[in-house]
């Protein structure tokens, strides 16, 4: 058995290494450069517009925090599940890892990845809400896996091919939610929670105490449907970010002086050559530098087309308007985030700032618990955990969503239920079992999602840019003669054009 399982995992460290080599991060890296240039750098000159369209609006549009259709959630909600996903434990963890193998320049690097992944990001809800239909409970259905399907499917010679992608991406994402969305998470809560409390002593039944609890809770939320994740979500992660950004900047703030010598080090080391070869490695290029990147600094997820599956059940009529939550979303969990992570590793002088070693050989997560115990005690430790089990339950409640939209484009929406049981049991599974083999799979399937939604993202880029300049031309040029592109379809064009005015009408 030791000897079939060993065998699997040299098949996946390979695909591994291929899977997250070079050519996959230029293509990821690639595609965020293209859609920059293509919307003339829309990240950077309607950044203001974005803000005040994001979480600028919360408070002046009823519809951003509530949706009036039940069958759809508000666009609050939708970035609040999407950043459950995307805001876990290696917001924490890995930005610790990959500043210890790539070195402190490897900040820098996340922030580049960062701002080009903002308009990836951007281009696949786009593009989501563009291709998404209802499925047979009435609910909306959008992901790489329709309008790969609808998009890239209704080019000339492209329909089967079309097809086969949006299958391949569905699969790919089926298992990465077994692995890095269920039985990752639910390690990082064992180890995080074991280290502060001992419940019986023996592994394996720490490890049903801990894995039934989450199971259950996760259950309460995961069979309610996506309107019970979201209300749950919409309450979490504004908690739990609010509850890591204030310790993190108390924790920073502690070590005042040492902030500008730790931007020194992150802007002097990234452009050393063995900084970047590592530092990249908290963003982009090579493999010391991919464990960075898979692990850590990659954490808002664009380019893989995971988020966009519930930013497509938003109640947001236009495109563009669901392409500037996605901005928000990898600014947020990125360069606000990842960032604070960063620094209050930096400051708390747990590492050396010339080469980003550990000083006392803790990494990951006992890095980052080292940072709060250094500061607040015991404390720290209780701190931590918390951090990290809100950081991983709310990641499970985002993936298992995922997941459950993978299968119900391969299985139909009645199919739905059987997938919701499986991943509660894999939350057992994970919680008593070795899954270091499991989460090394599915990291690779994580990875093999980005492909055919990249080539989805790229083929379709003209259609993104006809959706963005018209967008363009009606609310910054005024020009009310120009039809809003809002969807693919006609039926759902007629629907949402006439949802759209009587919107202005009120």
């Amino acid at each position: 058995m030791d000897t079939i399982a060993e065998k699997i995992a040299d098949i996946n460290g390979a695909i591994n290494d291929v899977v997250w080599g070079a050519p996959a991060l230029i293509l990821l890296v690639g595609t965020g450069v293209l859609m920059t240039i293509l919307t003339r750098g829309f990240q950077f000159t309607h950044f203001a517009h974005t803000m005040k369209e994001t979480v600028g609006s919360l408070f002046r549009k009823k519809d951003i925090l509530k949706s009036k259709d039940k069958q759809s959630i508000s666009q609050f909600q939708a970035l609040c599940t999407a950043l459950s996903a995307t805001i876990g434990t290696g917001n924490i963890a890995g930005i610790a890892y990959a500043i210890t193998m790539g070195g402190t320049g490897a900040v820098f690097w996340m922030w580049v990845a960062a701002i080009f992944g903002m308009m990836t990001n951007y281009s696949e809800n786009v593009l989501g809400i563009f291709f998404r239909r209802r499925n047979a409970k009435g609910e909306w259905s959008g992901g790489a896996m329709y309008y790969l399907r609808d998009g890239l499917g209704d080019k000339k010679g492209m329909k089967h091919v079309g097809k086969v992608l949006a299958v391949l991406f569905s699969v790919f994402a089926i298992f990465a939610s077994f692995g890095i969305g269920n039985m990752g998470q639910v390690a990082s809560i064992k180890e995080s929670v074991l280290n502060v409390f001992d419940f019986t002593g023996d592994a394996v039944t720490d490890g049903l105490i801990i894995g039934g609890v989450i199971a259950v809770v996760a259950a309460l939320v995961i069979l309610g449907g996506l309107n019970r994740i979201a209300r749950a979500n919409e309450r979490i992660v504004p908690f739990m970010a609010g509850f890591f950004i204030i310790g993190s900047i108390v924790i920073i703030g502690m070590h005042a002086d040492m902030i500008l010598p730790a931007f020194a080090s992150i802007f002097r080391n990234a452009f050393r050559m063995e900084s970047v070869a590592g530092g990249v490695g908290g963003a982009l290029i090579k493999q010391a530098i991919t464990w960075g990147f898979k692990r850590g600094v990659f954490s808002n997820e664009a380019g893989l087309g995971s988020s966009v599956m519930v930013h497509s059940a938003s109640n947001v009529r236009e495109p563009v308007t669901q392409g500037l939550w996605g901005i928000f979303e990898v600014f947020f969990d990125t360069i606000i985030v990842c960032t604070l992570t960063a620094l209050l590793i930096l400051t708390s002088g747990i590492v050396d700032l010339d080469t980003g070693a550990s000083i006392s050989g803790a990494t990951k997560l006992g890095l980052a618990t080292e940072a709060f115990t250094n500061s607040f005690g015991m404390f720290g430790g209780i701190f931590i955990a918390i951090a990290v089990t809100l950081f991983a339950f709310s990641t499970v409640l985002g993936w298992s969503y995922y997941g459950t939209k993978a299968w119900e484009f391969l299985f139909g929406t009645k199919a739905t239920t059987v997938y919701k049981f499986i991943f509660l049991a894999v939350i057992i599974a994970g919680s008593v079992l070795n899954a270091d083999l499991v989460i090394d799979l599915s990291d690779t399937f994580n990875g093999l999602m980005a492909i055919p939604n990249l080539i989805g993202v790229l083929t379709l880029s003209g259609t993104v840019m006809a959706i963005t300049n018209n967008y363009r031309k009606r609310h910054f040029k005024g020009d009310t003669a120009v039809k809003p592109m809002l969807s693919h379809f006609p039926d759902i064009q007629a629907e949402q054009e006439a949802g759209l005015a009587e919107d202005m009408a009120e």
